[in-house]
């Protein structure tokens, strides 16, 4: 198990950020990593897909490649799947379930083409297991099977995370659409935060619902493993060995950094729903984060910078029927930002006009990166952006627009002529 494919999926627009991610957590060649659209494939070990597993921040799944063939047909996919030594990575005890992906696949069924492979798996093990074959398991299974279908070919993996990796452990309260840990880590890293050898500036999320962004921030501020609260698929898995796994928990416990009695916080969170900071407090607390966060209530377009002499702003603003229009502080679900007095027609143009206003007098010296779908909320908040990164929430596609705050009128016409991504 030391030579392995592995690939490492993650939300479009990441790629950048995970392969260097790889690398740090690996300590492997750049030679060894390849970014590919929707994920980064490496060359490594099975010890290191555990590492993977625990550490990585941005990748969605860490999935073993045992299998790469063309097809034409689905008994393509069935001869395909039974020439892989399934019995070689679990055995009949456990529960299966298969999934397919296609691009451009020719196979007018992408359930049948699920069957064909589940039926390889099975057959396979009634050949090498005396007749045992595993059960499927549809909502909790041990072993999640993938096949990704392109025009002629078909890749086969084999899941090590089990649960996607975004679900962390921690995040047990939480309120409508929340923002995923992965998206919420992949904007700290675009905006370079903590990347360098410099001590941290202050982190703000001035609608920081359930507080998935300074949370995730905290964590790497101390040093925290992103996985270190949850369980794996591979530790089902026959290569799985369990001392080797408990050293690199207590290596990982081992590095964490805790902060200083007394010290004053670095990042901070608000949100006009106290509901949610309610929530966001309990969702810090568990992911042993409370004591490096300042949660507060408070309206975004009025709330003042939580510390003097600048820092950087990370959020995911509502937008379009998610802004509230009746938001007084602590009162009513859909009310994030609290624009309470602000005409919402235009998907929200007013209510960012105030927001660009706000920032532009009071958050003289900061820095904001605001992921949004909407690819013209620059010409809304009468901003001038002086970076956007394409970034993909799910199925939705968005930007991570970063704006200097500086003194003085807005900018007229910022946008007028906005630049190609």
């Amino acid at each position: 198990m030391n030579q392995l494919t592995l690939f490492l999926p993650c939300a479009a627009g990441v790629e950048e950020y995970l392969a260097p991610e790889i690398l740090q957590i690996t300590g492997l060649p750049p030679g060894c990593v390849t970014k590919q659209r929707g994920g980064v494939a490496v060359r490594t070990s099975f010890a290191h897909a555990m590492l993977l597993n625990l550490y990585s921040r941005l990748a969605q799944r860490v999935l073993v490649l045992v299998s790469y063939t063309e097809y034409r047909s689905e008994q393509d996919l069935y001869r395909a799947a039974m020439q892989v030594p399934w019995e070689q990575w679990f055995t009949p005890r456990e529960s299966i379930k298969i999934e397919v992906t296609a691009q451009h696949s020719p196979l007018t069924s992408l359930n049948f083409a699920a069957l064909k492979v589940k039926d390889a798996v099975c057959d396979r093990f009634r050949e090498v297991a005396n007749g045992v074959r595993p059960d499927v398991n549809t909502q909790w299974p041990d072993v999640r099977i993938y096949a990704h279908l392109t025009t002629d070919a078909c890749s086969l993996y084999i899941d090590t995370s089990g649960e996607p990796l975004f679900k962390r452990g921690w995040r047990e309260d939480k309120g409508d659409a929340p923002l995923k840990e992965t998206l919420a880590a992949a904007m700290i890293a675009a905006s370079g935060w903590a990347s360098g050898d410099d001590d941290l500036m202050p982190l703000y999320d001035p609608c920081c619902g359930s507080g998935t962004v300074a949370i995730e921030a905290a964590q790497i501020a101390c040093n925290i493993a992103a996985g270190s609260l949850r369980r794996f698929a591979f530790e089902k898995y026959r290569p799985f060995r369990g001392q080797e796994w408990a050293d690199m928990k207590a290596e990982a416990a081992a590095n964490v950094v805790k902060p200083e009695p007394g010290q004053t916080a670095l990042i901070y969170g608000s949100d006009v729903s106290h509901r949610m900071v309610d929530f966001a407090q309990r969702n810090a607390q568990r992911a042993g984060v409370a004591d490096v966060i300042e949660f507060r209530g408070g309206d975004a377009l009025q709330r003042m910078p939580p510390i003097e002499g600048g820092g950087l702003m990370v959020l995911n603003p509502p937008y379009g029927e998610r802004i509230g229009i009746g938001g007084v502080a602590g009162e009513g679900e859909g009310a994030r930002f609290g624009a309470r007095d602000v005409v919402q027609t235009d998907e929200g143009v007013d209510f960012f006009n105030q927001l660009a206003s706000h920032w532009k007098k009071n958050y003289s010296g900061w820095t904001a990166w605001v992921l949004t779908p909407d690819l013209k909320l620059p010409s809304k908040m009468r901003l001038k952006e002086s970076r956007r990164v394409p970034m993909w929430n799910g199925p939705l596609e968005c930007r991570l627009f970063k704006f200097d705050m500086v003194k003085g009128r807005l900018a007229k016409g910022a946008a007028a002529q906005e630049p190609n991504d």
